[in-house]
């Protein structure tokens, strides 16, 4: 598959062959929707939690005498039966996450990367390198090419001045190459590439 590359000035600058085992695949809407439910389960905090019996505060004296009053044989005060007492199988503090192998973990990525691809939503950035942080000269460029909701991904390293004016842009979130996941790259309208991340994820996925 080949892609035009552009400039930040929307000048285009060359192109490329993306690889079609990464972004040429039918994208599968189960692969992706698993990925999805296992970055948000392992991303859940999991600090939820309530008071047992033995959690709350109260005497532990027989709240009354076992025979003789008509009502039931209640021994403590503590008991999910009263108001104040133990939440009964409440939530506790655990972690949600749960495994998904690596190999599929690499299948999602491929099919998020082929999804934007085909839906033509993928862009190919000659770099994201700017000589001063400037947010007002990366939002001029932004307007002008068009992006509103955007993931720029880089190679190993991001350019400082480059993400210290996206930081400012509510609608541009910069990664590199390894911060690459399927939820980002969903969640966002436009995916943009630079030549050094496709480099980076075609070496990452092969």
């Amino acid at each position: 598959m080949k892609a035009d590359v552009i400039k930040l000035d929307a000048a285009v600058s060359g192109s490329i062959e993306l690889d079609d085992a990464i972004f040429g695949l039918e994208p599968r809407v189960d692969i992706l929707h698993r990925m999805v439910n296992w970055q948000r389960a392992k991303a859940q905090a999991g600090t939820h939690s309530v008071l047992g019996k033995s959690d709350v505060s109260y005497s532990t004296k027989k709240i009354y005498r076992q025979k003789g009053t008509g009502g039931a044989r209640h021994g403590s005060k503590k008991s999910p039966t009263f108001r104040h007492g133990g939440t009964y199988k409440g939530p506790t503090p655990r972690s949600h996450a749960h495994d998904l192998p690596k190999k599929f973990r690499a299948l999602g990525l491929k099919h998020a990367l082929s999804a934007k691809a085909a839906s033509g939503k993928l862009i190919v950035l000659e770099d994201a390198v700017m000589a001063e942080a400037k947010t007002a000269v990366l939002a001029k460029a932004a307007r002008e090419l068009g992006w509103k909701r955007v993931l720029v991904i880089d190679g190993a390293a991001v350019n400082d001045n480059f993400a210290k004016a996206a930081r400012n842009i509510a609608g541009i979130d910069v990664l590199p190459t390894m911060g690459a996941n399927v939820y980002d790259i969903l969640l966002r309208d436009t995916l943009v590439i630079t030549r050094a991340g496709v480099e980076a994820l075609e070496a990452r996925l092969k």
